[in-house]
């Protein structure tokens, strides 16, 4: 499977932005945007111009950067977006928003996306209670996350569970601490994606 594998400090400073991609380090002195708020590169501190196509590609960028995903099936997900009645830019968040890995970590059981995306790929959570490893899984409205059976004793699980306990989810999401589950209430609605993307800027870049 295809993925970024170099650092991820990097990204945010391209993107000029906080991407909150390494977890609880980017909430500390230690982020490398606050220490260097610049593009990456010799030329990153250069004044550019930057272009009405440029705006739009570093919009997608960085939507592609939160939720952790390529090209290829980014453009599948916009097409799909595009196919359903609606908004397509808020069709396409949607979308993003309902992969498994993204709930896990609304849950609060990863620090980052990109945790949330490796606990899904050890099977350590279930949905309808069948363990599901696919990261881009789509849930649907009535289904329910658990943690696997196998996977509740696990020490590295029982602080994801400490640490969910205090966090606040979204409310498409009804989270049952007690039983370590969660259902799917409803499709996610813009206003419960607190992600920083202008989606009009990317529906005008696949318009082009």
């Amino acid at each position: 499977m295809a993925r970024y594998t170099g650092p991820v400090c990097r990204l945010c400073r391209r993107e000029g932005a906080k991407l909150y991609l390494k977890g609880d380090r980017c909430y500390t002195g230690k982020c490398a945007i606050d220490k260097r708020a610049y593009a990456p590169g010799q030329h990153g501190q250069g004044r550019k111009k930057v272009s009405e196509y440029g705006i739009q590609l570093r919009e997608k960028q960085k939507a592609k950067r939160i939720y952790g995903i390529l090209e290829k099936q980014f453009r599948t997900y916009f097409e799909k977006a595009d196919r359903q009645q609606g908004i397509t830019g808020e069709n396409l968040l949607r979308l993003l928003e309902r992969r498994l890995d993204n709930v896990v970590f609304r849950l609060g059981y990863g620090s980052s996306r990109t945790e949330a995306r490796q606990l899904v790929r050890h099977g350590h959570f279930t949905v309808n209670g069948r363990k599901v490893n696919i990261p881009s899984y789509l849930v649907k409205v009535g289904e329910v996350i658990g943690i696997a059976e196998g996977s509740q004793d696990s020490p590295k699980i029982k602080e994801l569970v400490e640490r969910a306990a205090n966090k606040t989810i979204p409310g498409w999401l009804d989270l049952d601490a007690n039983a370590n589950t969660a259902k799917i209430v409803a499709v996610p609605s813009r206003e419960d994606i607190d992600v920083p993307i202008q989606e009009h800027l990317i529906v005008e870049l696949y318009s082009r």
